[in-house]
């Protein structure tokens, strides 16, 4: 028989119950939510380096300045998280849910040199790169990541064969109401094109095949290293063309995952060849800064073009050599840059040092 005693106390901790129960169940909310851009008093920058192919950080308190993180050492080892001992072309991605997305090619071009493998490339019959696996990875903190080894010729027949897979980035489709993840892969030896496909929550499992993003008009030239950034009622994708010197072109959408209309302009001013566009926002300013891997140079470095509007560009220079710096790091290869809070800037120093 039960006590009444018992019954008055469990009768009296119901409601108390309930009320926890709201108060977390607020919170953890309150935890989901991505925040904004008035929130915002740092930047952070994600970038691989050739000798090391793997995961470098830099930040950056007024946009203009990027110091590196771990004294320019790697955060993430290569080959400590990717199937080809080394990763390239990192992009991260901050979701509306506030977790930070990071998308990297699994890939180490130098492979043989550092004995990994005994040949130049995994499958010599394929040309440059031939890698099939990107590496995701997710995290609340930029500090604690879960990560997953994708197979892209694992999804469906076509992908078996293909040559190569590159440059992975992440969005939000607001249509479909799913993280899209895009990248650019190529069919045995053909002109590479451009990839989505939505992923799970989890960011661990493609939810769809990969269909066609966008493909240049003439078949024979590659398309490659989209960037799309959502500015008012537009996506913007900035791309590497290789229609002559490879390098920046732009494409418009009314949505995420398709109809980019194709403009023959170049966006670049560099005069070698470039690639990897990221575009990035001043926090606070109707600015938006253009970056990108000037690779066709004997010293690789990062170049800046800012806009207002999207049509006119301002030149910034490159590193170095003009109002964008770098303190302690140079040749940085295929970056991308979002905001963080001073709190999120904070934790990273504390935990690698500026």
């Amino acid at each position: 028989m039960m006590n009444t005693n018992s019954i008055k106390r469990q009768t009296y901790l119901t409601p108390l119950l309930f009320l926890c129960c709201l108060l977390i169940g607020a919170t953890q909310s309150k935890a989901q939510q991505a925040p904004t851009e008035k929130d915002m008093s740092a930047y952070l920058m994600v970038f691989h380096n050739d000798d090391t192919h793997s995961l470098h950080m830099a930040l950056s308190h007024d946009g203009y300045t990027f110091t590196a993180l771990n004294d320019g050492t790697p955060i993430i080892a290569g080959d400590t998280i990717a199937a080809q001992k080394g990763i390239r072309d990192p992009h991260i991605y901050r979701g509306p849910d506030g977790a930070f997305y990071l998308a990297m090619t699994d890939l180490h071009i130098y492979a043989q040199q550092a004995g990994y493998r005994h040949t130049e490339w995994e499958r010599e019959d394929y040309g440059w790169g031939n890698n099939r696996g990107l590496v995701l990875m997710k995290s609340q903190d930029l500090i604690h990541w879960k990560r997953a080894n994708l197979r892209l010729d694992n999804q469906a027949p076509f992908f078996q064969d293909i040559g190569c897979a590159w440059a992975p980035e992440t969005t939000f489709d607001e249509e479909a109401g799913k993280l899209m993840i895009y990248f650019t892969m190529r069919h045995r030896t053909d002109a590479a094109k451009l990839y989505y496909a939505y992923v799970n929550d989890d960011f661990d499992r493609l939810e769809s095949t990969p269909q066609i993003l966008f493909e240049y008009p003439d078949e024979k030239i590659t398309a490659l290293d989209a960037d799309i950034t959502k500015v008012g009622d537009k996506y913007r994708m900035f791309y590497v063309s290789h229609d002559g010197v490879a390098g920046i072109k732009q494409a418009v959408s009314d949505r995420a995952n398709g109809g980019y209309a194709f403009d023959p302009r170049w966006y670049d001013p560099e005069p070698q060849a470039c690639e990897a566009p990221n575009v990035w926002k001043r926090i606070g300013e109707e600015k938006w800064v253009l970056m990108y891997d000037c690779y066709g140079q004997s010293v690789h470095n990062f170049g800046f073009s800012e806009t207002t509007d999207f049509v006119n560009f301002r030149n910034l220079g490159q590193f170095n050599q003009g109002v964008m710096k770098t303190t302690n790091f140079t040749s940085p290869k295929h970056g991308a840059v979002i905001h963080l809070t001073k709190a999120e800037a904070d934790k990273l120093i504390e935990k690698w040092g500026l």
